[in-house]
């Protein structure tokens, strides 16, 4: 799978950009604040219906424009689709697929399927847990796109769940009243049911990670692990079947309800899950040197890639200034291990941070304009 061209209009810095795009690899070159990440986070947008670098839809929209569409041709084998989103900051998203417009956003997921690797990466073995429950919840979503329906589900009940909670604890701060919750009951079998979904899916996806990291790390940093993926639960226990993580999830909710209604916040659930990431036999969380921790961000990228790979959706590769992050060693490693993908691109600030090894074409990027060279 390859994007064979990218149409930008009104996203970021962009008015309108037409960008024609071969298989192997694309580097996009140019001093920094000229628009290189914009294209590769468009490609990224269409992949996950998010930004690497931004966690809502408004800084996306160039100042002054009320939306902004990001529109790509999409060839897989024979097969060649339109894939169109219009992004409306405050309202609804719209999607189009071959110029239907009968489909909702999430309906284009899975169409293009990238893995990227940015600076940002860091954060997944440096950051909060956030990071890294978005790390798998992505990679489960770009495996099964109808997970993106079980993330949303689950999303809005932990809402409701939640300003009932905030309901029950303001009052009883407020006058010592206390409020119905018998309703809470039905909420908690909603969380635990959806709960249960993404937990499995988690458990599924971390047993099928782990020794493509594994392998990955030993690539970049020959001799340096083992590393080790270990997945710490809110809920506590070992199951792994969907109707004993309903139970699980729903023992743990029984359990902390006193607790929950006192703080007005649900405190168990996958929102509340935690990946420990171990090199050795130590986390790489507060342990791992700097470039321990850049190697280790840089294998789960690549095992992802190696997983996607494997089950027969080959993604984009998206390098998103990263070498320049990287000391020659790691950078020639991490560009012979990806230089073979069906599509790579590339964003660097000068020509020499892109390794030789990624040798293809060169396109610069300058004033709002992209010129192949």
């Amino acid at each position: 799978m390859h994007v064979t061209h990218l149409s930008l209009a009104d996203f970021r810095s962009y008015p309108r950009v037409e960008v024609p795009l071969d298989p192997g690899v694309t580097a996009f070159v140019g001093p920094n604040g000229q628009g290189k990440t914009n294209l590769v986070e468009a490609v990224g947008y269409l992949a996950t219906l998010g930004s690497h670098r931004v966690s809502s839809d408004a800084p996306l929209v160039r100042m002054g424009a009320d939306r902004a569409i990001i529109r790509a041709q999409v060839r897989q084998g024979e097969r060649q689709q339109l894939v169109e989103l219009e992004l409306n900051p405050g309202r609804a998203n719209r999607a189009r697929i071959n110029r239907s417009s009968q489909v909702r956003p999430r309906d284009v997921l899975g169409i293009v399927r990238t893995v990227l690797f940015a600076p940002e990466d860091l954060a997944l073995v440096k950051g909060d847990p956030g990071e890294r429950r978005r790390f798998l919840d992505d990679l489960i979503t770009a495996r099964s796109p109808r997970m993106a329906g079980v993330r949303s589900d689950y999303d809005r009940i932990l809402k409701q769940r939640n300003t009932l909670l905030k309901s029950a604890a303001l009052a009883r701060r407020h006058g010592g009243r206390t409020m119905d919750l018998s309703t809470l009951d039905v909420w908690d079998q909603h969380l635990a049911r959806a709960g249960a979904e993404l937990l499995a899916q988690r458990l599924d996806l971390i047993a099928a990670i782990q020794p493509l990291a594994d392998k990955a790390y030993e690539q970049l940093a020959p001799g340096g692990g083992p590393v080790a993926l270990e997945y710490k639960p809110s809920a506590p226990g070992e199951a792994h079947t969907r109707e004993d993580l309903f139970e699980q999830v729903s023992a743990a909710l029984a359990e902390a309800r006193k607790q929950e209604v006192d703080r007005g916040v649900t405190l168990v659930g996958p929102h509340r899950d935690d990946l420990l990431l171990k090199l050795g036999q130590l986390p790489a969380k507060g342990y791992a040197s700097h470039g321990e921790s850049w190697s280790y961000a840089l294998a789960l990228r690549l095992a992802s890639y190696d997983l996607l790979r494997a089950e027969g959706n080959e993604p984009v590769l998206v390098l998103d200034d990263v070498f320049a992050e990287l000391d020659a060693r790691r950078r020639e490693r991490l560009a012979e291990l990806v230089a073979p993908g069906e599509q790579v691109l590339v964003t660097a600030a000068v020509d020499d941070d892109v390794p030789r090894a990624l040798a293809g074409t060169r396109c610069v990027v300058a004033e709002g304009t992209v010129r192949r060279v």
